[in-house]
């Protein structure tokens, strides 16, 4: 079971960091993606990251203002969101990744193993 957290209100240009833990795995062994979910919009994958680090990918939306990283002694993938905006607000969920090519890392959202329940996150003034 995954469990994403760190969710919340936040000022445009502000940050905030998620937090996707496993209580019943080890994540090291997975890849990962960070999703979100606008009000009225379907969800999109924004972040993944590869087994073993070796591939992260970020849609244009995000990129050059969020990071993924891993804490492997915390069993945690982590999504910083630096200098947020207003579109970035939706509902944040993380999940388990299926294979996927790291010379093709736009496709690491194809396939998804498991998911945890979503952390809301808000950006407004």
């Amino acid at each position: 079971q995954l469990q994403a957290s760190g969710g919340g209100a936040a000022q445009p240009g502000g940050s905030l960091r998620l937090s996707c833990t496993a209580s019943e795995f080890t994540l090291r062994y997975h890849a990962v993606g960070w999703f979100r979910q606008a009000p009225g919009k379907e969800r999109e994958g924004i972040s993944c990251i590869s087994i073993f680090d070796s591939v992260t990918y970020y849609t244009d939306s995000v990129k050059g203002r969020f990071s993924i990283s891993r804490d492997n002694a915390k069993n945690t993938v982590y999504l910083q969101m630096n200098r947020l905006k207003p579109e970035d607000a939706g509902v944040y969920y993380c999940a388990t990744l299926g294979w996927f090519s790291d010379s093709e890392p736009s496709t690491c959202f194809a396939t998804s193993t498991s998911w945890g329940q979503g952390t809301q996150v808000t950006v407004s003034s």
